[in-house]
């Protein structure tokens, strides 16, 4: 692709949520059988259930609209207001839900110091409370992987283990937000299974590096997830004829988890090219998977998003000097060469 060409292109590095479905999972979508979920009547979604449940290792499993709605099933199903989770102080369900834990379940979070998004055994066991009538009884434990504010950081599987140990020993539910999981997975060759086994229950969303344009599955057992298809339904998420939704998640996840080492490699070809660029401060050995995150020296984050938004390349900041940029199905070699250039034209100029 030639630089005139690169011009018109848009290199969108801003999330993988940003991919658009592919003419074959349009295809697929347009073909699919569909009836009322709500009655339980969509042959799609059931499909899509059983294959993510089997892919998870779990009993059964609920297709929602978000990533944020599993997670807070999950939250309602395991708590009861005036509980507390434990979970990481930049977990997503912390960060980005909007207060949902506590406006739909009453629960309360208690963050932990983990390091790029995963806390150690020790700070569970340090978090652990007495039985007290003055405390407020912890009844999850949260963990995300790959961790979205750690820079796409997988979770080592024995120290996934030993959490879930703990919390099993202190009869502390939990939960694995695994939004990317598919990503953890591909770059470390552990089966998704694997990581979901030890927890009570786990999230997975398609519509990130599997390219589908909405929906998550919630797994766990046939009791649990019994429990979260009525709170699925007070929440607002029970849905129709969603098997054309559910056609683009089966899809993506027959096709599209493979291909999500082209987004590591591109990931880190960035990583790369950003390394060499003055002005920029940025640890390659921290890209595990498709996120990079990166510190500017001398130009506000804001800034340099807006300049390079005007020569078609889009990125995140993410804190007054801080970037995130991602990798993604929408995003090809060619587009990192060509972000990594005006890059650092851009913050040469300015």
């Amino acid at each position: 692709m030639d630089t005139e060409d690169m011009n018109k292109r848009i290199v969108d590095l801003r999330s993988d949520t940003i991919t658009q479905p592919t003419p074959a999972m349009r295809q697929a979508m347009a073909e699919a059988q569909v009836g009322d979920d709500v009655f339980g009547d969509d042959p799609t979604v059931r499909e899509l259930e059983d294959a993510t449940a089997d892919l998870l290792g779990k009993e059964a499993a609920l297709f929602v609209p978000s990533g944020t709605m599993a997670n807070q099933l999950a939250i309602r199903c395991h708590t009861q207001p005036g509980d507390e989770i434990l979970l990481d102080a930049n977990a997503h369900v912390y960060w980005y839900e909007a207060g949902a834990s506590a406006a739909l379940s009453g629960a309360i979070c208690r963050v932990l110091p983990g390091q790029r998004g995963i806390f150690s055994v020790e700070d569970v066991r340090a978090a652990l409370r007495p039985v007290d009538v003055h405390f407020p009884p912890t009844r999850l434990i949260c963990a995300e992987n790959t961790h979205n504010r750690g820079g796409g950081a997988i979770w080592p599987i024995e120290q996934l283990r030993q959490v879930c140990q703990v919390a099993q020993e202190a009869g502390i539910a939990t939960h694995l937000d695994g939004a990317r999981l598919w990503n953890a997975s591909i770059a470390t060759g552990i089966a998704e299974s694997e990581y979901a086994r030890d927890f009570d229950s786990v999230s997975v969303c398609f519509s990130k590096g599997l390219g589908a344009p909405i929906g998550s599955v919630l797994a766990g057992s046939q009791a649990f997830v019994t429990r979260a298809r009525r709170f699925r339904k007070q929440f607002g998420g029970g849905m129709r004829q969603v098997g054309i939704i559910a056609a683009a998640a089966l899809y993506g996840l027959k096709h599209h988890r493979q291909r999500l080492a082209e987004d590591h490699v591109n990931a880190k070809q960035l990583a790369i090219g950003l390394s060499k660029v003055p002005g920029i401060r940025i640890q390659c050995e921290e890209v595990e998977t498709n996120m990079v995150y990166f510190d500017l020296e001398t130009v506000s984050a804001s800034r340099l998003a807006e300049c390079l938004h005007e020569k078609n390349v889009r990125v995140l900041p993410v804190a007054d000097q801080r970037i995130r940029a991602v990798t993604s199905l929408a995003v090809e070699s060619e587009d990192i060469r060509y972000a990594v250039e005006v890059i650092g034209e851009t913050i040469a100029t300015l």
